[in-house]
């Protein structure tokens, strides 16, 4: 794409018309149809549709929703096709943003550590309707099922489809990339529904995912030292669907009001 087409696209979120020398482009990979770290992965038609919803998108930090945190924007995003293949055999595929900041003495630093190659992991945060088991076909939004993710069934490894994006709330720089070839981490968590009665044998299975997920969460949050070594000395006393609430929570940057209280054994309360 050509700068000045570029530019056209870019304007039409700006108050005024903005020029080379004003603004700082750069490209971001936003997600891919690869299996990821948490065993989850976007579908094609997902990233179609994540394509179009995540135009106009504000870029942050850290899933950090303040205002303050506001640091780009994207004004285009398009699906590139590799002529390569998956893991799962299906032709390989990511997701491309196009964003922009206004050049500025505050963010100078940050443009330089871009280039650098210092600032360049970047999370997506969206809500899919769709949790698709590839080992039965289940919809885990729906119903249950008895695979856990990563396991392997008759030699085949369980993961979860991620399907129908019904909306995009924000892009992130993170530290903690999940998605391996497209060096983006994805938030899931605050898209969990209520799977029903989760059967005995898996509930270790499910609190040890969970757990896994809200150390996560704490890792990407900053000054969480003092509130993860807190979550290790009283996950054992939470009930499974208190961790899901607080998974929820910090998925979209809430955090306990007691959290980072010492004094606090039950950092629940209060949620």
């Amino acid at each position: 794409m050509e700068q000045k087409e570029l530019l056209e696209k870019l304007n039409k979120f700006t108050r005024r018309e903005l020029t080379e020398d004003e603004v700082y482009i750069f490209t971001v990979t936003l997600c891919d149809n690869e299996i990821d770290r948490d065993n989850e992965c976007f579908s094609r038609k997902s990233l179609e549709e994540m394509a179009e919803k995540f135009i106009g998108v504000t870029g942050i930090f850290d899933h950090d929703p303040k205002g303050g945190n506001q640091t780009a924007r994207l004004f285009c995003t398009e699906v590139v096709e590799e002529d390569r293949e998956n893991s799962v055999g299906e032709k390989y595929a990511y997701l491309k943003g196009y964003a922009y900041m206004v050049r500025t003495s505050s963010n100078a630093d940050l443009i330089s550590e871009i280039d650098g190659g210092i600032k360049k992991e970047i999370s997506v945060s969206c809500s899919a309707e769709k949790q698709v088991c590839s080992i039965c076909g289940a919809d885990r939004r729906v119903k249950a099922c008895r695979h856990v993710k990563g396991r392997k069934y008759d030699g085949k490894k369980c993961f979860v489809t991620l399907d129908g994006i019904s909306d995009a709330y924000e892009w992130s720089f993170v530290a903690v990339p999940a998605q391996v070839c497209a060096g983006v981490t994805k938030k899931s968590m605050e898209d969990t529904a209520d799977e029903g009665e989760i059967p005995e044998q898996d509930e270790q299975e499910k609190r040890a995912e969970l757990e896994s997920k809200i150390r996560r969460a704490l890792m990407l949050k900053d000054g969480s030292k003092k509130a993860a070594e807190l979550f290790e000395n009283v996950k054992d006393m939470l009930e499974i669907s208190e961790l899901e609430e607080l998974g929820k929570n910090l998925a979209v940057g809430k955090t306990p009001k007691n959290f980072a209280d010492d004094n606090s054994a039950y950092m629940m309360r209060g949620l």
